[in-house]
């Protein structure tokens, strides 16, 4: 049997959890009896303002063998290429595309901490408004050793390699093709079973949350239900050696040493717990008539800002789906965007284009800058004889991180980890004018669901050299 079998999860998302590791943990009728039961001390973890809403207050308690207070004082440590100073490097507005990021040398041990590197980001933490972009690029387990964030929440997505991963609350096993959260203040470790490789979207605003449905109705998109919390898994251990507690406190981090685990919570109840979502159970909605939709259909959380409509961060996928639309140019459309996309992708080839957007890179689609398919991807899509019913990613998920904040990449991402595909720019060269003044409208072929060039048009000798497209948005 697997380790991760022996996992046991809550189902839903948000709920008013509480668990016990121990029988009767939990104090009866009230939350900070004079004398706990195991003798165990009750610590508070506030995720909002005492007195934010009763539908958006998040608070967990927590009945541990020690308060976390029991740790000596925070030291700066060094932090590699982990940062939130978004404005140390020159801003470059061009379409960005890197190669699979490295992962470390068999002989360079990191874990995940060390191995956090930045790609892009905006804002600020100590204002609390801002995202951050960042890759985790690591081979070995975190020893003794337990991370939080003071400045947002996380959410990560793994591309190579499972991560067991240990928090106050409990475990929990996340695949590649999962996606787990972690909240501001959330104590946890990572163990990994060799190259482990994935990307870090964090939020200094607010916590994420489920989109509205609005006219889709009660289901669709990701489902509550299917958001899984772990259960209550304690460890009573004493460390001679010293467990490190890291923290990242204003985009700086900071270790303080202890000498017991942090992970000796033997109860909790409340709605601020870490989560995990297998994008395999995301319901997919689209047109089944005309028109390409934009990309919100597909999002599984969001954290919104306080302009109605507009979100300080949105995790969107692209998974396997049918494409039925009629008359339609079925990729995404050329376009300007006053959203930040850093797309990734996870495993299988985006959209039939194997040679550049790969599995373990990115993309980023900076604010205002244009992008969309290339001339062999147009000509393609444009052409088609006959629009059937066809499946789209299928042995593929593909995922973005859009923000309404203008992000600036870093020095490492453009120059240091050397894997910036300075040749992007040439998938759009071959593209072609096409326009003719003598355009009719009854020159142009129907039949039924035909679309296809009119006036007989054809690619030029450039479009011919490109054999597969990009669907990119």
């Amino acid at each position: 049997m697997a380790a991760s079998d022996s996992y046991k999860y809550m189902s839903g998302f948000g709920n008013e959890f509480s668990s016990e590791a121990l029988p009767n943990a939990l104090p009866k009728g009230q939350n900070n009896p004079q004398v706990c039961p195991y003798g165990l001390y009750a610590e508070q973890l506030q995720g909002s303002a005492f007195t934010a809403p009763r539908e958006t207050n998040k608070r967990t308690w927590f009945y541990r063998i020690r308060p976390s207070v029991v740790h000596k004082p925070f030291k700066r440590i060094e932090q590699g290429y982990l940062t939130n100073k978004f404005n140390e490097w020159y801003p470059n507005p061009n379409q960005l595309r890197w190669l699979p990021f490295s992962l470390p040398a068999p002989g360079d041990q990191k874990d995940f901490v060390q191995g956090l590197c930045t790609v892009c980001g905006a804002g600020d933490p100590c204002s609390r408004n801002g995202v951050g972009v960042h890759v985790y690029l690591c081979n070995s387990s975190m020893k003794n050793k337990a991370f939080y964030n003071s400045d947002g929440d996380l959410l990560i997505v793994p591309q190579q390699g499972a991560l067991d991963i240990t928090t106050e609350f409990g475990k929990i096993h996340v695949d590649p093709n999962e996606i787990c959260v972690i909240q501001q203040g959330i104590r946890f470790s990572v163990d990994v079973s060799g190259p482990s490789r994935g990307y870090v979207l964090e939020v200094f605003n607010d916590h994420f949350q489920l989109p509205n449905l609005g006219p889709i109705g009660a289901n669709g998109l990701a489902n509550p239900r299917d958001f899984l919390t772990p259960v209550a898994s304690f460890e009573d251990r004493t460390v001679a050696e010293g467990y490190s507690i890291v923290s990242k406190f204003q985009g700086v981090l900071f270790s303080a040493t202890q000498d017991h685990t942090p992970f000796d919570v033997v109860a909790w109840h409340g709605n601020y717990a870490p989560y995990k979502y297998n994008l395999d159970n995301f319901v997919v909605v689209n047109s089944v008539s005309v028109d390409h939709l934009d990309p919100s259909i597909f999002t599984v959380l969001t954290c919104p800002s306080t302009k109605p409509g507009v979100a300080v961060a949105d995790f969107v996928i692209f998974p396997p789906r049918w494409s039925v639309q009629e008359h339609t140019f079925r990729p995404p459309y050329y376009h300007r965007n006053c959203m930040s996309e850093f797309m990734g992708l996870i495993y299988g080839r985006y959209e039939a284009k194997e040679e550049g957007f790969l599995p373990g890179g990115g993309s980023l689609h900076s604010m205002m800058t244009p992008h969309g398919p290339d001339a062999a991807a147009f000509q393609k899509a444009s052409s088609a004889k006959k629009l059937g019913p066809e499946r789209v990613a299928d042995g593929t998920m593909a995922f973005m991180f859009e923000s309404s904040f203008s992000l600036a990449v870093t020095r490492w991402a453009e120059e240091t980890c050397g894997r910036l595909d300075h040749s992007y720019f040439t998938v759009w060269q071959p593209v072609a004018s096409h326009f003719d003044p003598e355009w009719k409208p009854e020159s142009k072929q129907t039949d039924g669901n035909d679309r296809s060039r009119t006036n007989g048009s054809k690619l030029s000798e450039q479009e011919a050299q490109i054999t597969q497209g990009s669907y990119s948005f």
